[in-house]
């Protein structure tokens, strides 16, 4: 027979594992977009990583509760010099994306 505490922490692991889960694929949903953007704009992005520099719960336009996420990364436009850059996503959807200013390169140069 199980017990009330068994199922309270089953439920709980479970709880952990599905919400880093998710949270996972969003962070990919997020670094493809960025690697896209940056590859039509010419620009590299840095180390193929972002860092999670928020999290909070915050009511869609639907109005149900979601998690907005803010991540931190890093590009470069000429191969020198690391710019900065924040995307926002509310659940799965991107709210906002940030870069810093930099060195526009030319159609010969490339940052890659």
């Amino acid at each position: 027979m199980l017990s009330l505490s068994f199922l309270f922490w089953s439920t709980v692991v479970a709880a952990f594992v599905a919400f880093w889960w998710q949270s996972d694929k969003i962070k990919l949903y997020a670094i493809s977009h960025i690697a896209y953007y940056c590859k039509s704009r010419n620009l590299q992005l840095l180390d193929q990583t972002m860092v999670l520099k928020g999290l909070w719960p915050v009511r869609s336009e639907e109005g149900s509760i979601q998690l907005r996420r803010r991540y931190h990364f890093e590009f470069t436009s000429t191969g020198e010099v690391r710019n900065k850059g924040i995307i926002e996503l509310v659940g799965r959807k991107i709210q906002d994306l940030q870069i810093e200013a930099h060195i526009m390169p030319s159609e010969h140069d490339s940052a890659h």
